[in-house]
C-alpha cells in the first residue's frame, strides 16, 4: 500500500507517528500547503521517516492531487485537512482510481427556512451522492474514520451486532467528555477552532425512528454525564455531527444523538463570537495600511488562537470518546458505555502528540492497516458502522491503547 496523506497539521502529523511503526505500508507521502509542515512531521520519525516523503501540496486543486497520487504511485488518499478540502480531495480520488479516507465529512448547509427544525443539505450528502460512482469504480471511500466520527462509529456497531438483540436499540448516543487543562492560556481549544464553530454553531441533528433526521437550536438538550476512568461528570449538548447521519443508514436505533462536553465558558465564547459574526467563513472587507484585503473572520479566529498540535506540553488531563447504547438483550433492558480514554501526558510521552489530535489520528491509521490486510472490504461510500468492528477493535489494543466498557444499568435480580 502507498499512501498520499493531505493535512500535515496536529492530528498528519499524529498519523505519520503511529504509522511509521507499522509494517504495513510501502511509503507514505505527507503533502500540505505549507511544505515546511510536511516536512517538520517527516523530520520528526527520525529513522523511523525512511518510508516517508514531504511534498507542497494545494488540497483545493484536485487536478494536482491527481498529479500527486500519480507520480506517487497511491493507491489510497487520507484526508487530514479540515473539512472545507472534503470534495476536492474526494474527487480527486476517484479520477484518479485510488481509495479514499477522511475523518470529517462535507459540510453541511442549514435549512434557509426553518434552521431549526428542518435539515438542509445534510453532513456527507455531497459524498453519498457519488456513491454508484465509487461502487461502479470498485473502489471504497470510508468516510468519518477518525474518532468521532470513527471510532464511535466502530463502537455502535458493535454493539448492535454483539451486545443487543435485533431491533432491541432504543438509542444510541455519542457522549465526548474531558477533563483536559491547558495551563498558561485562559482560553486555548484542544483542537481545531475552525471545525470546532462550524460544528458547534451549525443546527444539531437528531434522529428518530419513524421521524428521519430533524434538527434543534445549538447547544439544545443539556445533560450531565459521567465519564469514566476519574474524568467525572461533564454536561453535555446537542452538537451537529457525522454520526447522527451515518449510524442510522446501516444500523437499527429508535434514536441517534451526539452530545459534546463544552462547558459554560466555551459556550459563551462561541455565541459571542456568533454574535459578532466571527463564525463567518465568506471573506470580509478589511483596510489595512497595505490596502484593503478579504479576509475570513472565522480563519482570523484561528490565526489568534494557539495552534492546538503545540500545546501538549502545557496540557493536564484524559480526553473520552464514546457511545452510549441503551435496549434490550435477551428481554432484559441494558444499557452500556463504550469508550475510549487517552492521556495527555501518556500520548505526549509515547508519541509526543497532545491527546486528542492523537486519539483521533490513530482510527485512521488502524483503518488503513484492516484495508491492507483484507480485512476491511467494500465498494462505494461507507461508515465505519458498515464494516465488521471486532477486527478494528482488536487491532486498536494492540496497537497498545485499548477500550473500554461499562454496564451502566445492573441487571433486575431473580
Amino acid at each position: 500500500m502507498r499512501v498520499l496523506m493531505v493535512g500535515a497539521g496536529g492530528v498528519g502529523g499524529a498519523v505519520a507517528r503511529i504509522a511509521a511503526r507499522r509494517s504495513f505500508f510501502a511509503h507514505m507521502v505527507v503533502a500540505d500547503y505549507d511544505v515546511t509542515r510536511a516536512e517538520a512531521a517527516v523530520e520528526a520519525l527520525g529513522a523511523d521517516g525512511r518510508r516517508f516523503t514531504a511534498v507542497r501540496l494545494d488540497a483545493s486543486d484536485t487536478g494536482a492531487v491527481r498529479a500527486a497520487l500519480a507520480a506517487h504511485r497511491c493507491d489510497v488518499l487520507l484526508n487530514a485537512t479540515d473539512p472545507r478540502f472534503v470534495l476536492p480531495l474526494f474527487e480527486a480520488a476517484l479520477a484518479h482510481g485510488a481509495h479514499y479516507l477522511d475523518m470529517a465529512m462535507s459540510l453541511s448547509r442549514p435549512h434557509p427556512t426553518r434552521p431549526y427544525e428542518e435539515c438542509g443539505v445534510k453532513l456527507g450528502d455531497a459524498q453519498f451522492a457519488r456513491a454508484d460512482e465509487w461502487e461502479a469504480a470498485g473502489r471504497l471511500a470510508l468516510v468519518g474514520m477518525g474518532v468521532e466520527p470513527g471510532l464511535s462509529d466502530v463502537f455502535a456497531r458493535y454493539a448492535a451486532d454483539e451486545l443487543f438483540d435485533e431491533d432491541g436499540i432504543d438509542e444510541i448516543g455519542i457522549r465526548d467528555g474531558a477533563d483536559l487543562v491547558v495551563d498558561g492560556y485562559d482560553f486555548a481549544p484542544s483542537f481545531s477552532i475552525w471545525t470546532t464553530i462550524e460544528e458547534c454553531l451549525n443546527p444539531p441533528v437528531v434522529y428518530e425512528q419513524g421521524r428521519g433526521w430533524f434538527t434543534t437550536p445549538p447547544f439544545s438538550e443539556p445533560e450531565v454525564f459521567d465519564f469514566p476512568e476519574g474524568i467525572g461528570p461533564v454536561e453535555c449538548v446537542n452538537v451537529e455531527h457525522e454520526e447522527v447521519l451515518l449510524v442510522p443508514r446501516w444500523l437499527k436505533a429508535k434514536r441517534v444523538t451526539f452530545k459534546y462536553g463544552l462547558g459554560d465558558e466555551f459556550i459563551g465564547v462561541l455565541k459571542t463570537l456568533h454574535k459578532l459574526g466571527l463564525d463567518r467563513t465568506d471573506p470580509v472587507t478589511v483596510a489595512s495600511g497595505a490596502g484593503p484585503a478579504a479576509v475570513s473572520p472565522r480563519d482570523v479566529v484561528a490565526a489568534c488562537l494557539p495552534d492546538p498540535a503545540g500545546l501538549g506540553d502545557r496540557m493536564r488531563g484524559r480526553t473520552c470518546a464514546g457511545t452510549w447504547v441503551k435496549g434490550v438483550k435477551d428481554e432484559r433492558p441494558r444499557e452500556v458505555y463504550l469508550y475510549h480514554v487517552v492521556d495527555n501526558q501518556w500520548s505526549m510521552r509515547e508519541y509526543g502528540s497532545q491527546a486528542v489530535v492523537w486519539q483521533t489520528a490513530i482510527n485512521p491509521v488502524i483503518a488503513l492497516e484492516l484495508i491492507a490486510s483484507g480485512a476491511w472490504r467494500g465498494t462505494g461510500v461507507l461508515g465505519p458502522e458498515a464494516l465488521p468492528p471486532r477486527p478494528f477493535l482488536d487491532l486498536l489494543t494492540e496497537y497498545g491503547s485499548p477500550w473500554g466498557m461499562r454496564e451502566e444499568l445492573t441487571r433486575p435480580t431473580e
